[in-house]
């Protein structure tokens, strides 16, 4: 067991060295968008996720040209090498975490902070208007090798004897323990992704948000409001089978026509999954918001006379359109041709280079069949885009919902010059896993065009974009 001393020692390194504690996920969004957000207000670049760099790429290129069944095997050896023993989890501290995630911030005065869901576009949003954002869910992967990726019910039962010691050492934390065998069946194979929610700010945030924003800054509070079905295991643990991408809850509970083509493209004897029984919507594990945390930040403001916004959303790309008009718009008054569209696929996202190249950022939140959907719907409602340029991410299984790579490039047409892919061998995708590191190398090589840093936007060039935006975009700005 991991002791207070223990604790104490690996916060002291994460605010001295920007370290993360062992037991937080490299490659999740919570921790990866951090990392982006941080860096751009560092005035540095996002390469390889923010954890690998640009010189490993030789390595991924190697990888790229092992047979399949050779690189799922780095893929799930690579993941399970960031989880730890289920042994560990007394030691986890949501403390020690918030301590590291501020660090990663210059501790100076901000005009605002962003609490809450994670999203690419409000990565982008964050760098536009000078504001860290403090993630409201983070991933601890612990490890499980002898798990079945299609047996749901052992997997909860599993997470039920493993999770007390995690949940009694942390009583401002939800677990959601998320199991999706459809888009995560690589990294199911060696272990477990236990999400975590805050219920409460917490003393380092407060602490935070005390230093760094002045009397009357502004807290905006981000809420994806995207729910998903799911089982109550016990007090503050929740069982989430499937999650967000190509099959629907519909099809993770009960089963469709392209449920049994997946399962048998991977020699699994099943028609479907048979999961527990569902006792109701909750927030999804990933993207949703747990609203216990927005009494706590809204009581924490008043006391301190802070303002207080919520940034509300549905979906989470339902922030990316109204992102990328933004930017346009800005574009646009500083005198630049606003003609180039850089689509980005979950963690591969670089605010600094979409800005040195004066890209207009769209993220999507995966590579499935529904954000496929959502850069056409987007491109379809707006001014067409010179260039377009798309960030794909791999993540190595032939899932239900999976877009061709064919389907992707279609998205190019809609290019009146030139439409390309950064970073992707497209004969490899779904597995192309140099792309982890590329998005950052071949972006640089591929667009040319380099433009200062601008300075931030304000406040009030926000509202008024806003206001004069009024209900074309699926946000609610309360």
């Amino acid at each position: 067991m991991q002791t207070p001393l223990f604790n104490r020692n690996v916060a002291s390194l994460a605010a001295k060295f920007r370290i993360a504690p062992p037991y937080i996920a490299n490659f999740d969004s919570g921790s990866a968008m951090l990392r982006a957000t941080a860096a751009y207000l560092r005035g540095e670049d996002f390469p390889g996720m923010g954890t690998t760099p640009p010189a490993a790429e030789p390595i991924a290129t190697l990888i790229n040209k092992l047979p399949q069944q050779v690189q799922e095997f780095i893929y799930t050896l690579g993941s399970a090498g960031e989880a730890i023993l289920p042994q560990q989890l007394s030691g986890v501290s949501a403390e020690v975490v918030s301590q590291w995630m501020v660090s990663e911030y210059p501790q100076r005065q901000y005009p605002a902070v962003a609490i809450g869901s994670a999203s690419g576009a409000l990565v982008h949003l964050s760098a536009a208007l000078d504001m860290p954002w403090l993630p409201q869910t983070f991933m601890i992967p612990v490890l499980h090798p002898e798990l079945n990726p299609d047996n749901p019910k052992e997997a909860m039962e599993w997470g039920r004897q493993v999770a007390k010691p995690l949940l009694d050492a942390n009583p401002d934390l939800v677990l959601h323990h998320m199991y999706d065998p459809n888009q995560d069946r690589l990294t199911l194979r060696g272990m477990d992704y236990f999400r975590v929610k805050r219920l409460r700010l917490g003393e380092t945030y407060k602490r935070f948000l005390q230093d760094c924003l002045p009397r009357g800054g502004t807290i905006f509070i981000v809420e994806c409001q995207r729910t998903w079905p799911t089982t109550q295991v016990s007090d503050r643990h929740i069982f989430q089978f499937g999650a967000l991408g190509g099959a629907t809850p519909e099809e993770f509970m009960h089963g469709s026509d392209r449920v049994p083509e997946y399962l048998e493209r991977y020699n699994v004897p099943k028609q479907q999954w048979n999961p527990p029984t569902p006792d109701g919507d909750r927030p999804e594990a990933e993207w949703g918001f747990e609203p216990s945390l927005r009494n706590d930040i809204e009581n924490f403001a008043r006391d301190r006379g802070y303002q207080i916004r919520r940034i509300v959303f549905q979906e989470p790309e339902h922030l990316s359109p109204f992102v990328a008009e933004l930017y346009r718009h800005w574009y646009k008054q500083r005198g630049m041709l606003a003609n180039r569209l850089l689509v980005e696929s979950f963690i591969l996202l670089e605010p600094m280079w979409a800005l040195r190249t004066g890209s207009v950022p769209f993220w999507m939140k995966f590579n499935m069949q529904p954000s496929l959907e959502w850069i056409e719907n987007y491109l379809e409602n707006t001014d067409p885009y010179d260039e377009i340029y798309m960030i794909l991410f791999s993540h190595g299984v032939d899932a239900v919902g999976l877009p061709s790579i064919e389907s992707w490039r279609q998205v190019f047409r809609r290019a009146r010059k030139r439409g390309e892919f950064i970073g992707v061998e497209e004969d490899k995708f779904p597995r192309n896993f140099a792309t982890l590191i590329r998005y950052y190398t071949d972006l640089q090589r591929v667009i040319p065009s380099r433009y200062p840093l601008p300075g931030s936007l304000t406040l009030e060039q926000l509202d008024q974009f806003v206001q004069e935006t009024g209900d074309r975009f699926l946000v609610n700005w309360e």
